[in-house]
């Protein structure tokens, strides 16, 4: 085997390993734990079946892509819950020592290609970053409203930490962001959220 392909199949070995990172949230119907595998994935079908509001015109293909690499990075820096404080203040440099590490698997190019489009979502200065903000916010809030609100029950999430987590979503997609409001303040009414 050539060594270009020799790179590329270590990477796509090395990605598998995506699926034994588990997050906080919960499948559908209170099932068990998501991994970081199939929240990218949903997000990437969500992203093409919601594409029509977006803010901005986008880039569906690199939109895409963006949902399948964007949490790669938690194979070495594991998941941080969106509401652990004490995470969030090293998740940018943990996260960065393994998007160096991974990506680098690849060959040069593609190592590139990977880097800017991770660092693109990162900056959520594109349309297409904002856009997968968006989606990546409304992705678990929607699971977790399926379940009851069970996940910010169990963590106390409070009503003011999910509006500062989607107060971005907004910028990516203001018909999405009705959604993610009457979402939570249905939650709110419920009790779900203080």
């Amino acid at each position: 085997m050539e060594e270009r392909m020799k790179k590329q199949m270590a990477f796509a070995l090395e990605i598998d390993k995506v699926k034994n990172i588990f997050r906080q949230t919960h499948l559908s119907l209170r099932g068990r734990n998501e991994n970081d595998a199939e929240h990218s994935w949903h997000m990437a079908v969500m992203a093409y079946l919601l594409k029509e509001y977006a803010n901005e015109e986008v880039d569906i293909a690199k939109v895409m892509l963006m949902c399948l690499i964007h949490d790669i990075v938690e194979i070495d820096a594991g998941d941080t819950y969106a509401y652990d404080e004490e995470g969030l203040k090293t998740q940018k440099a943990r996260e960065d020592a393994a998007k160096e590490r991974i990506f680098s698997i690849l060959p040069e190019e593609q190592k590139a290609e990977f880097t800017a489009l991770f660092d693109e979502f990162e900056a959520y200065e594109t349309a297409e970053s904002r856009f997968v903000h968006a989606i990546d916010n409304l992705q678990p809030l929607m699971l977790n409203n399926s379940n009851d609100g069970s996940d910010w029950r169990e963590h106390e999430v409070t009503a003011e930490q999910v509006y500062t987590r989607q107060r971005k979503t907004k910028l990516g997609s203001e018909k999405l962001f009705e959604i993610t409001d009457a979402i939570i303040q249905d939650n709110i009414r419920k009790g779900n959220l203080k």
